[in-house]
């Protein structure tokens, strides 16, 4: 049973797999060469499922840091005897600099060891286990490495040190003096690929400094925000170029599967796919911390993958990062689980569930990049007015909603609010459309959920709009409301429900639950912790009303518990503060940047006389 905390990982990626590496140089998890790949290290998730491990073979202490303006990983060992610097990356393609990151990779995780200072003995550890621990490879010594035969996978070590094998693993020892550097690397290969290989210390080296190089090009081309908490948006930024797919810009909620939102829980699902339901949030997020080109391939992904509207013209809400629809739940019984979190997933069965908002979600992300996608092909057009004509058709339909609950379907209000935004957003986009002879009927169904929405979705007994209709419980997800402009964020109903969540759907520590899971709400047994996402939503519904300091704080609290590398899980333990979900979630980062953000407009405003941190008590909207 894996015990390492969440908040000891730290992610490495070539925009194509991720690895996760502990504090202690071990690698933990390690996809090829998808995201959504076979693991070949998986001992986040069992004892027993694979790692590779590099680090002091006495006591050490630690600390670490992103080589700056990159994803390359540097941890520093601290010993009695003296110092050492391990670097770790996944290697980025010849020529990579600005837009081509990620392009060409040779799929080969490389480790690099040089002393700072004094002589530290060293261990080396290497188990591999590929396909998530079901297969222990043959392994064999060549010259300058270990070759592991097994499945369908052909993987290389590279290793100017001698390892002793046993037990289909590898272990060495080795002492570095200062000055000193040696280079490691695992490269893989599949058997209808030319086979991974032994590469020389010179080639890991030139390689390892040009993808530091290539990552440093691409954030001093698309990093220009400089408003508060900029070192934090920047890296947020680039967490998420790391968890997009090169070859085609999809953009993976999580670079894992199965790390709990509860300790012990079933609440263990599989986040290395892509969601519609993240697109409009994303679109404003690259846009601040990345650039229009990321939005843009995002963007096409989701119009390349998503135009398959069904029979009953249900669009499909996930996708895998190459736009394959069946993405089928399967569990691993041979895994313990993090912390004995099962059953572990692979796969996500929610690609089968009904979510009427995603068509609200498209729409959107087109309205924000309009300027950048210029004119769109016909087929776009069609996908994007049927998408309009759907949510105009289904709004008043039952759905899963935002959070994929796995209980009975309901008029979920975050549901119906996307479908306003639908409309709304496809009768702004009518030129770009060519849907000017739908405007009209449009405009009557946006008045009839908009009318609906008011009526059903505001509840006078709780004080705040509600999770759905006729239900007393709050959700998190009403925030969205001033967010994507339904209402003012000044109007006394959205005041009302921005107090009500900041009241009572907060942990003792003010960060904001997703909704209340007592008594099996959402169909499913347990409970979880308090989501990221929707603290950074707080800050952001905060900010656009002008409360301008509560926002801060609120951002702040729930910033604080990025780990030491800056990285941000789904969800926080109330009671411990420990790291929950799968790791790093880029909803959290989108979050972030997206809150940042409108504090920084907010604070704008302020500062050209406008009102921020006004009586929020006083607000100038109307009540229909």
């Amino acid at each position: 049973m894996s015990t390492t905390p969440i908040a000891d990982l730290a992610l490495v990626s070539d925009r194509h797999s991720a690895g996760l590496i502990s504090r202690d140089g071990s690698v933990e998890w390690l996809c090829f060469p998808r995201f959504d790949g076979p693991s070949v290290f998986a001992r986040l998730l069992d004892d027993e499922a694979g790692h590779w491990a590099i680090r002091p073979a006495v006591p050490y202490e630690t600390t670490r840091r992103y080589v700056p303006q990159t994803m390359v990983l540097e941890t520093t060992f601290h010993t009695g005897s003296g110092t050492v610097v391990l670097t770790d990356a996944l290697l980025t393609g010849p020529d990579d600099g600005g837009h081509r990151l990620g392009v060409g990779v040779p799929h080969l995780l490389a480790r690099r060891v040089s002393g700072l200072g004094g002589d530290v003995p060293m261990e080396i550890e290497y188990r591999p286990r590929p396909e998530y621990g079901l297969i222990h490879p043959i392994l064999s010594i060549v010259d300058g490495g270990v070759t592991a035969r097994g499945g369908a996978e052909w993987l290389v070590l590279t290793t100017p040190v001698s390892l002793g094998i046993g037990d289909c693993s590898g272990y060495g020892v080795f002492t570095v003096r200062e000055g000193e550097t040696r280079h490691f690397g695992l490269h893989r290969s599949t058997l209808e690929e030319a086979p991974a290989r032994v590469w020389d210390q010179a080639e890991l080296a030139a390689r390892l400094d040009d993808t530091i190089a290539a990552w440093q090009s691409w954030s001093s081309l698309h990093q220009a925000y400089d408003g508060p908490w900029c070192d934090l948006v920047h890296h947020s930024g680039r967490v998420l170029q790391a968890l997009s797919f090169q070859p085609s810009g999809a953009i993976v909620a999580a670079a894992t599967t199965s790390l709990p939102e509860w300790a012990g829980g079933e609440r263990n699902w599989d986040y290395r796919y892509t969601w519609v339901r993240d697109a409009s949030l994303t679109m404003g997020a690259l846009w601040v911390a990345a650039c229009p080109d990321e939005a843009s391939d995002f963007f096409a992904f989701l119009t390349t993958a998503a135009p398959s509207l069904g029979k009953d013209r249900a669009l499909q809400i996930m996708f895998s990062v190459c736009g394959e629809h069946d993405l089928s739940e399967r569990t691993l019984p041979h895994l313990r689980g993090w912390r004995g979190s099962r059953p572990v997933r692979v796969g996500n069965d929610a690609w089968n569930q009904r979510q009427i908002d995603v068509y609200g979600e498209l729409l959107d992300a087109a309205a924000r990049l309009e300027h950048q996608i210029g004119d769109i092909d016909d087929d776009v057009r069609r996908f994007l007015v049927a998408c309009a004509d759907t949510a105009a058709e289904r709004w008043t339909e039952r759905d899963q909603g935002i959070w994929e609950v796995r209980g009975e379907p309901r008029d979920f209000l975050y549901s119906k609010l996307m479908c306003w935004v639908a409309l709304d957003r496809g009768i702004a986009l009518v030129g770009l459309l060519r849907a000017q002879d739908r405007v009209e009927s449009w405009r009557r169904t946006r008045a009839e959920i908009r009318d609906t929405l008011l009526r059903e979705g505001w509840n006078d007994r709780v004080g705040a709009f509600t999770q759905s209709f006729g239900s007393d419980e709050l959700d998190a997800s009403a925030l969205m409301v001033p967010i994507i402009g339904f209402l003012p964020a000044h109007d006394p109903r959205v005041l009302a429900t921005i107090d009500a969540i900041a009241d009572r759907l907060t942990d003792e520590h003010g960060l904001v639950y997703r909704y209340r899971t007592e008594g099996g709400v959402d169909g499913l047994a347990g409970e979880e912790g308090a989501f990221l996402l929707c603290s950074f939503w707080l800050a952001q519904a905060l900010a656009m009303s002008g409360q301008v300091g509560r926002a801060r704080e609120a951002f702040e609290r729930a910033a604080a518990y990025a780990n030491d590398v800056g990285l941000l899980s789904e969800e926080v333990d109330p009671g411990s503060g420990e790291l929950l979900g799968n790791f790093p979630q880029a909803f959290s980062h989108i979050g972030l940047i997206n809150a940042a953000w409108a504090i920084d407009e907010a604070e704008r405003t302020a500062r050209a006389g406008g009102t921020a941190d006004a009586d929020h008590g006083k607000g100038d909207g109307q009540m229909a």
